[in-house]
């Protein structure tokens, strides 16, 4: 869709349900983007793990390069269709130098992993531009060791300190986060100093008591306290609460789907952004930076 430097920016929410099928996750992006593109969207955002999901845990099992089939298609339905995409995945951690650590083999036995294979997976979140290139990669750094469950058995977190991932799409700059960052509030100020007009939060969000209300609390939240945009993209399915929602700077709710699958498209208006900001100058008003903690990528994040 080309569109004027000023004027509204039109997302595709893709509230997909995802299984640990690869190649037919891939159809149903597919279809997303086509419906994107019916409706001359110039975004498209899917949800967390969009390549390959368990509810049980994501781990090396469902991990592919960046070269591999699911960002490379993403890449090539962009450039075809000219609209953008932010999308989970799942990428390969760090490798093993000794080949020490054990895997659940055939049979369910441990076996020794092969030399300079990893160990662990990435959870990823690619932004690709409408002409297909690769523009950023955000490697999730708060792992989601918290009611019950521990992503860093199976994933290391990326770098704290590694620079804000964004994508400019329009009149508007988009700052990339996912899932369990939504609780940890200097992660969405970060990508605000680094230009963001509307937070993207691709997410797997567990089910659970009171997770719902959580989600949408902590969404309008980000929204109110950084007067900016945040699209928070959730998975449909089992064991995760679906409710994708378009929060305005002003707090309010402007789009909200069920825990059904579904597909919404909204247009985001950056000079209704522009306004509140105006109005509600917040963010000129403050007197505190974010400094990221620097650490080894390979270390578990601290539960908070």
């Amino acid at each position: 869709m080309t569109q004027t430097p000023h004027g509204p920016v039109r997302v595709t929410i893709a509230q997909i349900e995802v299984s640990n099928d690869h190649a037919a996750n891939l159809l149903v992006v597919r279809s997303a983007f086509a419906e994107a593109e019916r409706l001359h969207a110039d975004l498209l955002v899917l949800p967390e793990y969009a390549s390959g999901f368990d509810p049980r845990g994501v781990g090396i099992e469902h991990a592919e390069p960046l070269d591999g089939p699911f960002v490379t298609t993403l890449q090539r339905w962009a450039s075809e269709t000219g609209v953008a995409v932010i999308a989970g995945t799942t990428i390969p951690g760090s490798t093993s130098s000794d080949g020490a650590a054990s895997q659940e083999g055939s049979g369910g036995a441990p076996v020794a992993a092969a030399p300079d294979s990893p160990t662990r997976a990435v959870n990823a979140v690619v932004a690709i531009d409408a002409h297909g290139r690769l523009s950023g990669v955000y490697r999730k750094v708060h792992l989601y060791d918290a009611f019950g469950h521990r992503e860093s058995d199976r994933l290391e977190p990326g770098p704290a300190d590694a620079p804000p991932t964004v994508l400019t799409v329009g009149g508007l700059t988009f700052g990339v986060m996912t899932c369990y960052d939504l609780r940890f509030p200097e992660t969405a100020r970060r990508l605000v100093d680094a230009g963001a007009d509307v937070l993207v939060v691709p997410a797997a969000w567990a089910a659970g008591d009171l997770k719902a209300d959580h989600w949408r609390t902590l969404a309008r939240a980000r929204a109110i306290e950084n007067t900016s945009v945040v699209l928070a993209v959730g998975q449909a399915g089992k064991g995760v609460t679906g409710r994708s929602l378009l929060v305005g700077p002003d707090g309010q709710v402007g789009l909200e789907l069920d825990e059904r699958a579904g597909l919404r498209t909204a247009d985001i208006d950056p000079e209704a952004l522009a306004g509140v900001r105006r109005t509600n100058p917040s963010l000129a008003n403050r007197r505190y930076a974010v400094v990221p903690v620097p650490g080894p990528a390979s270390e578990p994040h601290p539960t908070h």
